[in-house]
């Protein structure tokens, strides 16, 4: 699986089998319906294009609407592209929580909270001025912020207030700790970044829960051709 799409719900507070309590955010991730495929020989590389969270018709342009009436597909309000090593992806298919397992490591990405224009001290952890000891107005300001004449400007990258927050924010090496596929729910160990009800990006490590999707696929396919077959048999 190369990807899915996700609303964080929040957090939350569960036990493991010993009892302890862990510390959880839930993520109604899916179901993503495969929209369009990218191939090598036609675009380069190999992506699929991943649609999620069914959105009404006259809130979307009309060329965004159009790109799933072609398709025959229902309109979805978030669409983002995930790259893949896979060639077996196919337009409608559904990826879903269900080819995760607890324990699995995922990446996740948002866009952090916005905190609007902050200090150093919020915004870079700067220690503050001395309270006193001839120090007026200037507990929470910043300091010398450059030099002299020479070089005569204030260095990029400088450390200075600023608007903070409401950036693309990854966090890595996150586990699984368990699913509800009945619910599309994904309950991740830690914190993820961004507010609630929020888009967040899910990255499965590894290829092996790809392998679990594709393999599911071809028993699926498979169990179809022996129903048909049967059928027409019968008739």
């Amino acid at each position: 699986m190369s990807g899915l799409l996700a609303e964080k719900i929040g957090m939350t507070q569960v036990f493991d089998k010993n009892g302890d309590r862990v510390s959880v955010t839930v993520l109604k991730a899916g179901p993503c319906t495969v929209v369009t495929m990218k191939t090598r020989e036609k675009d380069g590389y190999r992506a699929v294009q991943l649609g999620f969270c069914e959105q009404k018709e006259k809130r979307v342009t009309k060329p965004y609407a159009g790109h799933f009436k072609k398709k025959n597909l229902p309109i979805a309000r978030y669409l983002k592209e995930f790259r893949t090593k896979s060639d077996q992806y196919t337009q409608g298919d559904l990826l879903t929580v269900a080819f995760l397992q607890a324990g699995d490591v995922i990446d996740v990405q948002g866009v952090s909270k916005g905190k609007g224009f902050q200090g150093v001290i919020k915004r870079h952890h700067f220690g503050g001025m001395p309270a006193s000891h001839g120090v007026s107005l200037s507990h929470r300001a910043p300091g010398s912020i450059g030099q002299r004449t020479w070089p005569g400007k204030v260095f990029k990258g400088k450390r200075m207030p600023g608007r903070m927050g409401y950036e693309k924010v990854t966090t890595k090496n996150l586990k699984v700790f368990a699913i509800e596929p009945e619910q599309n729910l994904l309950l991740v160990k830690g914190a993820v970044p961004g507010a609630n009800h929020s888009l967040i990006l899910v990255y499965p490590k590894g290829n092996e829960i790809e392998k679990r999707f594709l393999e599911g696929k071809q028993k699926a396919n498979k169990s179809e051709e022996k129903v048909e077959t049967q059928a027409k048999e019968q008739v």
